[in-house]
């Protein structure tokens, strides 16, 4: 419809009291479901949300979150309870050769925090610190994580699993020598609650330095749902860059909403949250291609250390990256920023 003949559309419904034509109040109901509890590391979305960049998209996003308590991101996705997913890398490939046609679309931390925690008494600063040690870990994914640093690294998978939950006072306790931990969480947790000194009273190593590379916080969707509605997923990211990127004007505005807001029922804290927002600002760029736009998928990472990575975990059926990954949709994400 040319925009005169709308005008006068709408002039004519209104003169005879008649609902104008609604063409530009359709909305797109976009279901996501998140790997974990809502907290300030999806102060992307939070970003989005608050500001209406979505709704400048037309459309409207609930958010479902993730945690202990709650089915994984695949499962939701797969089942359709969602249209877009986050996972982790490990757990999306095996879901996909599960036989869900998922394609990955982008990425949000091209530098995952996790890592192991340790104290001055027996640190673990490399790979073959691990070795030998009593390791306190949380379930499977981080017990992978584990032996598939010490493959890549080849020294024996020879270390002793201990059973943790969330929390790093088991560590401090001393029932463990190494606590497997996030560094944008528990490794801020020593810092902001028990004023610990990170290099000096604890330390962090994550297992991308240890050289277990991988993105976190990687976002996917069906096959048939991409080919489909393609428009609403680009929608979709270019309101989440938009987020990001003004979150990273302010790592204290996202903190106060997941804490006052998103995540109000969860007792976060928000010295924490804030600075967990500043350590994320770093985590969003690729180490090894820092220019690259926010939110990219790398297909030399992916191909490279991060398919190594899923190799030295005896994950050997892996398919072609391009049909994993659509490293296109963000390319288009971004030249459309640019027009704007």
């Amino acid at each position: 419809m040319q925009r005169r003949h709308f005008l006068q559309g709408t002039a004519m419904a209104a003169a005879t009291g008649l609902a104008a034509p609604a063409v530009w109040a359709q909305v797109k109901p976009v279901r996501v479901a998140f790997g974990w509890i809502y907290n300030v590391e999806y102060a992307g979305v939070w970003m989005a949300l608050e500001n209406g960049y979505f709704k400048e998209e037309g459309l409207d996003v609930k958010t479902l979150p993730g945690g202990p308590n709650a089915p994984p991101s695949p499962v939701t996705v797969a089942s359709g309870g969602a249209e877009i997913g986050y996972g982790t890398w490990l757990p999306y490939l095996d879901a996909v050769n599960r036989g869900n046609d998922f394609v990955l679309v982008a990425g949000t931390f091209p530098v995952s925090p996790l890592g192991i925690l340790s104290l001055p008494a027996k640190p673990i600063l490399k790979a073959a610190d691990i070795v030998g040690k009593k390791i306190l870990a949380q379930g499977p994914n981080e017990r992978t994580a584990i032996d598939a640093t010490l493959a890549l690294n080849n020294l024996p998978k020879t270390w002793e699993f201990v059973p943790a939950g969330f929390s790093p006072e088991p560590l401090l306790s001393k029932a463990g020598d190494g606590y497997t931990a996030y560094g944008t969480n528990q490794a801020v947790t020593l810092e902001v609650k028990m004023n610990m000194v990170r290099g000096k009273d604890f330390f962090f190593t994550s297992f991308d330095e240890m050289g277990y590379k991988s993105f976190a916080n990687l976002i996917f969707v069906k096959r048939d749902y991409l080919q489909a509605e393609r428009a609403t997923v680009v929608k979709f990211l270019r309101a989440l860059t938009r987020g990001w990127t003004e979150d990273l004007k302010d790592p204290a505005v996202a903190a106060r909403l997941a804490v006052n807001k998103y995540g109000a029922d969860l007792g976060l804290d928000l010295k924490q949250q804030t600075r967990q927002n500043e350590l994320q600002f770093a985590m969003l760029k690729n180490p090894a291609k820092p220019d690259a736009p926010l939110l990219t998928l790398d297909r030399d990472t992916i191909a490279g250390p991060m398919y190594a990575a899923a190799k030295a975990s005896g994950r050997d059926k892996l398919p072609d990256v391009d049909k994993l990954c659509d490293f296109s949709v963000m390319t288009e994400v971004h030249a459309s920023l640019k027009k704007s």
